[in-house]
């Protein structure tokens, strides 16, 4: 997502709120695509409104993945191929988030669908049942499966949130809707990338990602290029909080390149 009423993008007309966000964050979960296939003039108005290092992570459409769980797919996924193509090297991974129902004994139909895939894209796979993270075997059956096809494992780190009793609306929501599954943080690829979902409190929020900057530092000194995204509950603060995390990785990595400085939603003025 790149425009929430609470961020000061959302008084921007629509075509516009990309590129503000594009300003704070150089990359941005697709979230929409999972609910419909976009036009190619929609696609082709976010490339014009990015530059070509932005970074989209797009989920595939639920008709490929949660209502024929990626089998007899070859339509809707060659739509959706079709449409994205405006992105170009924006494209960064297509995500396959899988139902909390797809289990171990489905990862047989993971891997067709994989292997069918063009290799012109970089794919990253989110899975969500209890065994994936409990069972050494079921790690390792779905680890060689992603091998296959040089896919990642995107884990979904929800332990923060989980740690203590919700204490607001947006918490008490996502308390019955996020997953709940173990940490995990190995990374396949060279290009991993990790979801994090704090509290709407952003001590605690930082407080819990601690973990992930130990992470992500050594993923970057061993050459990877991971890909971060940073959730709330209520999601007001997260894109302030998302460059908190960088740069709190870019003091320890002083290579990295600063974020560029937003662009203001109004204005500057002398009175």
């Amino acid at each position: 997502m790149w425009s929430h009423r609470s961020w000061p993008g959302h008084r921007l007309p629509p075509s516009e709120r990309l590129a503000h966000y594009a300003s704070w964050c150089d990359a941005v979960e697709g979230n929409t695509t999972f609910y419909a296939t976009p036009t190619r003039a929609t696609v082709a108005s976010w490339a014009a409104q990015t530059d070509p290092a932005f970074r989209f992570v797009l989920k595939l459409p639920k008709a490929i993945t949660h209502e024929r769980r990626l089998t007899d797919v070859d339509e809707p996924l060659r739509a959706f191929l079709d449409a994205i193509e405006p992105l170009g090297p924006r494209a960064h991974a297509l995500w396959i988030q899988l139902p909390g129902s797809f289990a171990p004994a489905d990862v047989p139909d993971l891997g067709r669908f994989l292997e069918r895939l063009p290799r012109s894209h970089r794919y990253a796979v989110e899975v969500r049942h209890p065994s994936f993270f409990t069972d050494d075997s079921t790690v390792r059956l779905l680890e060689a499966t992603l091998a296959t096809t040089s896919a990642e494992w995107v884990p979904f780190d929800t332990t923060a949130f989980f740690a203590s009793r919700p204490t607001s609306d947006a918490e008490r929501d996502a308390w019955t809707k996020k997953p709940r599954v173990p940490l995990r943080s190995v990374a396949l690829t060279d290009r991993p990338i990790v979801r994090y979902l704090g509290r709407d409190d952003p001590t605690r929020t930082v407080e819990g990602w601690q973990r992930w900057v130990d992470v992500t530092v050594t993923w970057l000194r061993e050459g990877r290029s991971p890909t971060m995204f940073i959730h709330t509950p209520d999601n007001a603060d997260a894109p302030a909080l998302a460059r908190r995390f960088y740069d709190e990785v870019r003091e320890r990595v002083p290579e990295l390149d600063p974020l560029p400085e937003p662009v203001p939603v109004e204005p500057l003025t002398l009175f």
